[in-house]
């Protein structure tokens, strides 16, 4: 965050909101940079609606996954471990977060990605809520295996992977009006998956996910004066 009173820096890193007027005029764009030892801007993350904004934790996220929080234990079945895991549990309306789902299959296990043909894929399917608005499901990039009993070549995922689902918390009138000094939020809805291995294809199965969010209000105190625009 810049406190950047004559937008000097700003403009520097051309992210001036030259359509803001008013208390917002002179501001800039909302959004983050990552920037290498080097000096070297490596990663940018912004919205074009500057209402909706990245968190720090889901930008942190996405460039060091390793760090997001886990939010349940181990669900451990005879094919597949499945954890879950957010980059934020307290937001604002508005606010993108990134909800995570953490699978591990055992070795010579496999399921199969969402483009393949003629099998069961892994999907994360997530119920609708007018609480949060979907921007979409981030797979990982698949493998091709070769299935010689069968000759044929198949997208899969083996080893770890994840899969992240990331929404924005609703500023609707309506949702706004339900929060008075906070309101958890709940994301459900389960991941359906067939494990295979080199032999044979187990029965699908599915399991149960859920995300919880903590929702304050919009804080509308200006900042000081001596950081205000002019």
């Amino acid at each position: 965050m810049l406190a950047d009173p004559d937008s000097v820096t700003i403009r520097k890193f051309e992210v001036l909101n030259k359509e803001a007027a008013g208390p917002q005029k002179g501001m800039a764009h909302p959004g983050f940079f990552y920037i290498d030892a080097q000096g070297i801007i490596r990663e940018k993350f912004f919205e074009s609606n500057d209402l909706d904004r990245f968190t720090p934790n889901d930008a942190i996220v996405k460039l060091f996954p390793e760090l997001a929080e886990q939010v349940s234990e181990k669900v451990q079945t005879p094919h597949l471990q499945l954890s879950l895991a957010q980059s934020d549990h307290t937001v604002v309306p508005g606010n993108r977060v990134s909800l995570i789902a953490e699978i591990q299959l055992p070795p010579g296990v496999h399921v199969y990605s969402p483009e393949v043909k003629g099998y069961k894929p892994i999907m994360l399917s997530i119920r609708p809520t007018t609480d949060v608005v979907p921007v979409g499901f981030t797979y990982p990039r698949s493998q091709i295996l070769y299935l010689e009993a069968i000759h044929e070549h198949d997208p899969v995922f083996e080893g770890e992977f994840r899969i992240v689902y990331e929404v924005t918390v609703s500023r609707s009138r309506e949702f706004l009006a339900t929060l008075g000094n906070g309101k958890e939020v709940e994301v459900s809805g389960e991941l359906k998956y067939q494990a295979c291995d080199e032999r044979v294809c187990y029965p699908p199965a599915s399991l149960p996910v859920s995300w919880k969010l903590q929702v304050l209000p919009l804080d509308r105190q200006r900042s000081s004066d001596a950081i205000q625009h002019k």
